[in-house]
């Protein structure tokens, strides 16, 4: 019986085939050292996009902040502006239809009221003219009321308001006993740096008579 030949080259085939894994594996490392890498780079890349998001989002909540604190600030601003102009015009007019008011038989509660919240100079001014029109309004026996109308504020230098002022007046006296109605038009000057103290009196109506006070 002739044995065969063909069993050792089978077993080199088989030595052939179970080294060919272990000549192979460097190429796997490679491709796997790569993949590696590329999940690094792709690691950092992604960082790298995140942080300058980041950044992107941080610069632009900051310049949102300040821009909304200057429009805060400007809103403060107009709000105060608005806040004064409507105190200089409501001393204007209560000051004006108090003094729009006045009865003969008692000039010096009307005296009073011409010279609150004046300043000094106008004060001496105020109460010169109310001297020389009691001259006239006692023998009319003049009796004046009045009601406010409407007060605006006319322009504002380096705080002081100018404010016109219109005041419905009726005005009784021994030539007019059952009363004459009429509109009085007073301009303050009112200084907001001392207290709206008012400063100056002009367009002075009826309430004064035909003239304005000496000034």
């Amino acid at each position: 019986m002739t044995q065969s030949t063909d069993l050792p080259p089978a077993r080199e085939d088989a030595d052939t085939v179970a080294a060919q894994p272990t000549r192979s594996a460097p190429a796997w490392t490679g491709i796997l050292r790569r993949g590696r890498d590329a999940g690094d780079s792709a690691i950092k890349l992604k960082t790298l996009v995140s942080g300058v998001v980041v950044l992107a989002m941080a610069a632009t909540i900051g310049v949102l902040g300040w821009q909304l604190h200057r429009e805060s600030g400007d809103l403060d601003a107009i709000h105060a502006a608005a806040a004064d102009s409507a105190r200089a015009e409501q001393v204007a007019l209560d000051y004006a239809t108090a003094a729009a008011e006045m009865n003969f038989q008692d000039l010096s509660t009307w005296r009073t009221r011409l010279t609150k919240g004046t300043s000094q100079e106008l004060s001496g001014r105020l109460t010169q003219a109310a001297t020389s029109m009691e001259q006239i309004i006692i023998p009319l026996q003049w009796v004046s009321t009045a009601k406010p109308i409407a007060a605006k504020v006319r322009s504002v230098d380096d705080g002081v308001y100018s404010v016109d002022c219109f005041v419905s007046i009726l005005t009784k006296n021994s030539q007019a006993p059952e009363g004459i109605q009429s509109t009085a038009t007073y301009q303050l000057s009112l200084d907001s740096a001392n207290n709206w103290t008012i400063s100056d009196i002009g367009g002075i109506g009826p309430a004064f008579g035909p003239t304005d006070p000496p000034r």
